[in-house]
């Protein structure tokens, strides 16, 4: 008979499931939700100025892919800051003014159309503010 297993052993570890192992982490949980933001503002864009019903037109796609990259590519990675508060503007300056008019009609539309995701973007920017502003601080 042996004793009880000490405590740094194998065995006395728990065990980590396969969800737990591929399981987002809360900021990789948070780019996406920021990508789904973005995808359902330029819908409800091209839904409102094009007529769009079932797929985006070529240009509101061609926006969102651009997008998709730019949030896939930014430089802060999981710390990153919202768009509207962050120090480097990677857009060209077109594409710019483009998803400014998208999200200034598509903002307030949010707040009817889905209410949830638009508040959980408002608090990622107040909260992505006061980390913005601790990390500059350094």
């Amino acid at each position: 008979m042996t004793g009880p297993e000490p405590i740094g052993s194998p065995a006395r570890q728990p065990a980590i499931t396969a969800a737990q192992a591929v399981r987002p982490r809360a900021a990789d949980k948070r780019l996406a939700r920021e990508g789904q933001t973005i995808a359902v503002m330029i819908r409800c864009y091209c839904r409102g100025h094009h007529d769009a019903r079932t797929a985006l037109c070529s240009d509101c796609q061609g926006l969102l892919d651009y997008a998709a990259v730019r949030l896939e590519r930014c430089r802060f990675g999981p710390e990153k800051p919202v768009c509207a508060k962050c120090p480097v503007h990677c857009y060209q300056p077109a594409r710019r003014e483009q998803i400014r008019t998208v999200m200034r009609y598509a903002g307030p539309r949010m707040l009817w159309q889905h209410p949830i995701l638009s508040l959980r973007h408002w608090l990622d920017g107040r909260q992505s503010g006061a980390q913005l502003f601790r990390t500059a601080g350094r």
